[in-house]
């Protein structure tokens, strides 16, 4: 593996590959707000659950980008995350992504 692509911002290597964010959201259609997010390791303002490794994923292939290598950047953040109790829930959601039936309208 290329020592330069680990030390590389995932936009820089976007954009040095000339594909805009505006392209991978058209071809995945993953939201501009979900690929700058994975861009900037904000995984928190991901969906949650299978989304999250589904946008990864998508997100690695539109940029040529090694999928094992920023899934293993996202279950260390969100491992750190959990150990700190960082990660807030999000309102109206528990149980992933289903709500009890109770608080349904």
């Amino acid at each position: 593996m290329n020592d330069r692509r680990t030390t590389l911002p995932l936009s820089t290597i976007r954009r040095n590959r000339g594909i805009s964010l505006q392209q991978i959201a058209d071809a995945t259609k993953i939201s501009i707000r979900s690929l700058e997010a994975i861009e900037q390791g904000d995984f928190r303002k991901l969906p949650g659950g299978i989304y999250n490794t589904s946008y990864i994923k998508q997100y690695a292939r539109a940029i040529d980008y090694d999928e094992s290598e920023l899934l293993a950047a996202y279950q260390q953040e969100m491992s750190l995350a959990a150990a700190a109790g960082n990660i807030p829930a999000k309102p109206g959601r528990m149980f992933g992504v289903f709500r009890p039936a109770g608080t349904l309208g």
